[in-house]
């Protein structure tokens, strides 16, 4: 095994915590800080930035839903219907993703977090 993959680091898993922390909260969102901190403070480039989010956010979400599923605090019928489509837009989503320039990427995903945080205030 390679130990760079699980060399412990502190502020990597200070990253993971809040960003947890955030998902488990509200649901979702951790995902949405990691492209940001990834780029910014842990300097991966754009794509790779927007993958690895995704993939952190497989763990994200797992270890939030069985708590929500344990406490019975989430709609079965909705959630396998939404995820049949989740998962075609994802395929989808993954292969356009790398068509994409790195500035398109950043200035879209700007802009849909703008309008998100909007939409959450007004």
């Amino acid at each position: 095994m390679n130990k760079k993959y699980f060399n412990f680091n502190i502020k990597n898993s200070f990253i993971g915590s809040m960003t947890g922390f955030i998902n488990g909260v509200f649901g979702s969102g951790g995902g949405t800080l990691l492209v940001p901190i990834l780029n910014n403070i842990l300097k991966v480039e754009e794509h790779k930035s927007h993958a690895t989010a995704l993939a952190i956010i497989v763990f994200l979400t797992t270890a939030s839903s069985v708590v929500y599923v344990s406490k019975g605090t989430y709609d079965l019928t909705i959630t396998f219907k939404v995820a049949l489509g989740s998962v075609i837009g994802g395929v989808i989503g993954a292969k356009i993703l790398c068509k994409l320039t790195s500035r398109f990427l950043r200035i879209s995903f700007g802009l849909i977090m703008i309008i998100a945080a909007l939409r959450m205030v007004f």
